[in-house]
């Protein structure tokens, strides 16, 4: 059924724009992650292009993180193109932009929206569709926390150095995970062995880890260092990816200038598949893929006419092969089985930092990207990581336990160096919160893989009216779980929807309501349906 008031122009390769006035209340999510904050759409005016535009030099695209040609409505109601829109908000009015957009509706709420994404994708999958069926990342992704050396160990980790950095924090109490080795184990970019004058052994390295419960991964990108091997390897087969004016593309990325596989070739794929599979025979079981950002292409790039987005489709379909995997930029994968980390977060209260988690993965969500991660605890920026400043505890605290019952948590400042014990034992807390509702989240993620529907919903999924409250998240139908995301906080309010809520005292709390709740620092504030 379709809904718009006009449109211009007829044949399938046409841009139109389309009109819908939004009905009372009507709000929207989707279209791009980094655009969460502004999220639920509606109530101010908003527009955005999701082909994205070229970044900054050495700055990450404002398109860096998820997106999806796909906007859901509280109504109903979604928007859904083969290709990237433009699309507007704008007094009462949704205005959007692009080729073939279609605007159905399925159901009466933001739920049944979602779901009939889902149904659009059956049996084959379309633009903005949200993909079933598929396997689920490896399950070592939400049963033990994740490790990235990336903030102890900053572009030159070594063996001895990981080693060190996994035992620490086992000694301190924390569980085994999977290991993430991240920027630079290799020589080059695009060399993708380890090096060995820091990694002597590394058979022997993944070996150890093993034995001590953990999995392996490695960080890579589809950047190659300039007269490396590599470079001269892939150029002389063409398989880097060409300009306009069909000589190899440098591209400058957040650590300099490469080039880049040209991801529209197959045989580039193949020959990276060939790297990985040497590495998974040396005992690694898997890649962090980062990189391949919308605003690394250009239109006129030499890609057998591929877009930028097809090109950043390319990498993500490239990393679904590997079950023990993470992505951070991807274009329209929803229901593919790929782990979706949000961008890099600074360490800051407040919508910059840890107030932009919780809408992060809310959009994450509803666009398909149900298996997500609220970037690393304490913040992933290295530069605001790696400062003077002490680490400020209570926010490590704090944005652990956000963390702690989303689908996955990753830490990579090492709680057992940067916290005294008192805030050492309310991180453990967390975790030992997150494997009290484990079943439930394998549970919300084995049926996310076969009907598209999210482990972390927000209050709105569920419960019209409600569609403001993005500062707290269900888990299912049953589960309420609200941090505290406020400096010095030692309780916080909590919309209780309908039903009969019982808190951590067995006090029980009938909805609708807001209440507030007491959350000492070692508390992650939880409500269960009675």
């Amino acid at each position: 059924m379709t809904h718009a008031s006009h449109s211009t122009g007829h044949r399938r390769d046409q841009v139109v724009t389309t009109t819908i006035p939004l009905r009372d209340d009507e709000r929207w999510w989707g279209g791009r992650v980094v655009d969460a904050l502004a999220m639920p759409y509606g109530e101010a005016e908003f527009s955005c292009d999701l082909a994205g535009v070229p970044p900054a030099p050495g700055r990450i695209g404002e398109a860096s993180n998820q997106a999806s040609p796909l906007l859901l409505s509280t109504s109903g109601r979604r928007v859904q193109a083969d290709g990237p829109f433009r699309f507007r908000l704008s007094g009462r009015e949704l205005e959007v932009t692009g080729v073939d957009v279609q605007v159905q509706e399925h159901g009466s709420d933001l739920r049944s929206a979602l779901l009939g994404a889902v149904d659009a994708g059956r049996p084959v999958r379309r633009g903005g569709a949200i993909g079933v069926g598929n396997p689920l990342p490896d399950r070592a992704l939400f049963t033990g926390p994740q490790y990235n050396s990336w903030i102890e160990q900053p572009y030159l980790p070594t063996q001895e150095g990981v080693l060190d950095y996994v035992r620490r924090l086992l000694d301190a109490g924390l569980p085994p995970g999977v290991v993430m080795i991240d920027d630079m184990w290799s020589a080059d970019y695009g060399n993708w062995t380890f090096d060995p004058s820091r990694f002597p052994d590394p058979a022997a390295m993944a070996h150890t880890l093993h034995e001590w419960g953990c999995r392996l991964m490695l960080w890579v990108v589809p950047y190659i260092s300039p007269d490396s091997p590599a470079f001269r390897e892939l150029e002389a087969a063409g398989l880097l990816l060409r300009g306009a004016d069909g000589h190899t593309a440098l591209r400058r990325w957040w650590n300099g200038v490469s080039a880049v596989l040209d991801l529209s070739n197959p045989g580039a794929a193949d020959w990276f598949h060939g790297r990985a599979e040497a590495l998974l025979a040396l005992g690694v079981d898997g890649f962090k893929f980062d990189g391949a950002d919308v605003a690394d292409f250009r239109d006129d790039d030499l890609t057998g006419g591929l877009a930028p987005v097809d090109m950043c489709r390319r990498w993500s379909s490239l990393a679904a092969r590997y079950p023990l995997n993470e992505m951070r930029a991807s274009w329209d994968m929803g229901g593919e089985p790929l782990a979706q980390r949000v961008q890099d977060t600074p360490p800051a209260w407040g919508a910059a930092g840890i107030g932009s988690l919780i809408p992060r993965m809310i959009a994450q969500s509803l666009m398909g990207y149900a298996y997500c991660c609220p970037d690393m605890v304490g913040g992933g920026e290295i530069t605001a990581m790696r400062g003077q400043h002490a680490i400020d505890q209570e926010f490590f605290v704090r944005y652990a336990q956000v963390a702690a019952l989303a689908p996955m948590i990753q830490f990579s400042a090492s709680p057992a160096r940067v916290l005294d014990q008192e805030h050492l034992a309310a991180v453990l807390a967390a975790l030992r919160a997150r494997r009290t509702h484990l079943d439930r989240i394998l549970e919300l993620a084995e049926l996310a893989a076969c009907t598209g529907e999210p482990i972390l919903r927000p209050m709105a999924y569920h419960h019209r009216g409600l569609e403001d409250v993005v500062d707290q998240f269900m888990l299912g139908e049953d589960l309420v779980v609200a941090p505290v995301i406020e400096r010095g906080a030692r309780s916080r309010r909590v919309t209780l929807p309908t039903g009969l809520w019982a808190d951590a005292h067995g006090r029980h709390h009938k909805g609708p309501a807001t209440i507030e709740v007491e959350a000492p620092l070692e508390v992650l504030p939880v409500l269960t349906r009675v």
